[in-house]
């Protein structure tokens, strides 16, 4: 039977105690402890789904491990070729776009006499590849940008704890792991080694400025709102591209 409190609680002597709702709570407290040890807990169910005795929402890890969903991004790893070399072309597109700026890397150049013809033809590869675990922010924005599909946070493990922060450092052993993937569009898949592919050109092809006129600079000069003086027309000009000569190369600073 409801206990129905007084209008006015000061005249109770059971109000001004608080002796009842003592009870009332060490009751409620004592059934759900008592229910709780004694039952039997319900493993990876929802807590909304148990039809159990036992109401325990605590996971005992790592004994009992919640299932990630399956857009959890997981722990790095760089994906291997078909030979056991990361796909990583070392083009520097996850270090660039990385927002924490927790990957470098260091490329190298095949030879042009490379025994393996994939190594022939992609050219470049990662000497050093590293990430530092602790200052990555889990973005996965260094997956998206990789034209190569040479790193992947699909291991569905979170970063295992270490004693030292140079354990968070992951490197080129540490991060290839997983099955090889190869796909169509790989250049190695094309053709067996790097040399020029025997095709003729169909039009002719025209390097930058040619058959335009060039001006003399004092055409393009003009004054209170006349014209200067044409001058005598210089013969067409064409621009070279050339290759030879250093190129200007801005360092990536981390």
């Amino acid at each position: 039977m409801a206990y129905n409190a007084t209008q006015e609680p000061r005249t109770d002597i059971r109000e001004r105690s608080y002796i009842p709702e003592l009870i009332k709570g060490l009751a409620i407290t004592t059934r759900h402890f008592l229910r709780n040890l004694f039952g039997t807990r319900e493993v990876g169910v929802p807590f909304e789904d148990r039809k159990g005795f036992s109401q325990i929402t605590t996971v005992q890890y790592p004994e009992e491990k919640v299932p990630y969903p399956p857009g959890y991004r997981g722990l790095h790893r760089l994906v291997p070729r078909d030979d056991g070399k990361p796909r990583c072309v070392a083009c520097y597109m996850c270090a660039t776009i990385c927002p924490a700026q927790c990957i470098y890397i260091e490329a190298g150049e095949y030879e042009t006499d490379a025994a393996e013809a994939g190594s022939r033809v992609i050219e470049k590869f990662p000497t050093q590849f590293v990430i530092d675990e602790l200052r990555c922010i889990v973005c996965g924005l260094c997956v998206d940008a990789c034209p190569k599909d040479a790193i992947r946070m699909d291991t569905y493990t979170h970063t295992p704890p270490e004693y030292n922060r140079q354990g968070f450092v992951y490197d080129i052993p540490k991060l290839l792991k997983g099955p090889a993937v190869s796909h169509p569009s790989d250049p190695w898949n094309k053709r067996p080694g790097s040399e020029r592919p025997e095709h003729t050109h169909k039009e002719a092809h025209t390097r930058i400025g040619e058959g335009h006129e060039s001006h003399h600079p004092a055409q393009l000069e003009a004054g209170h709102g006349h014209a200067a003086p044409a001058a005598p027309a210089a013969p067409a000009s064409r621009t070279v591209v050339s290759n030879e000569g250093p190129v200007p190369v801005t360092k990536f600073l981390k």
